[in-house]
């Protein structure tokens, strides 16, 4: 893709669906309030396959490997971070980006849920999943990216059963 939004890190989010349609939401680790449920996402290394790099990501966050494809976003969906976050990462010493451009997929999960574990890297991301319905995906995300979300919510509502 051309480099639209350059001062946005590029980054891939995943929507995991079940058989009956619901989907994935991961609660972000040691986080409180009722917005603190996601999808996984995660930052795309220089050079790799964008949907690679989801697959990865997807493994990295929730242990998931048994997956299909079913659909993916065409172009960016871009968010901004607050400024609070963006001095966070100022504070941190983490490349300061605006903030992050994404491409979304749609996978099946087709494997056991015996497979989901949240351990599977060194920085763990969820403490907590479970499934649910697409439709609550805005109200359960941090404010700052419900405009994403309700663009990935639009996308993939046509894969709920």
């Amino acid at each position: 893709m051309a480099d639209l939004f350059p001062h946005h890190r590029p980054n891939v989010g995943v929507v995991l669906f079940n058989q009956t349609g619901q989907v994935w939401f991961g609660h972000r680790a040691g986080q409180a309030g009722s917005h603190s449920w996601q999808f996984p996402q995660g930052g795309v290394d220089k050079g790799e396959d964008i949907e690679a790099a989801a697959r990865r990501e997807l493994e990295e966050e929730t242990g998931v490997t048994s997956a299909e494809l079913i659909g993916r976003t065409e172009g960016w969906i871009v968010y901004d971070f607050p400024e609070a976050l963006k001095a966070q990462h100022k504070r941190e010493g983490r490349k300061a980006f605006d903030g992050q451009k994404q491409v979304w997929f749609a996978f099946r999960f087709t494997g056991d849920e015996t497979e989901i574990r949240l351990d599977q890297h060194d920085e763990i991301e969820f403490d907590a999943w479970r499934w649910g319905d697409l439709s609550e995906a805005c109200d359960l995300i941090v404010p700052f990216k419900r405009a994403a979300y309700e663009q990935v919510v639009a996308a993939f509502s046509k894969y709920v059963v």
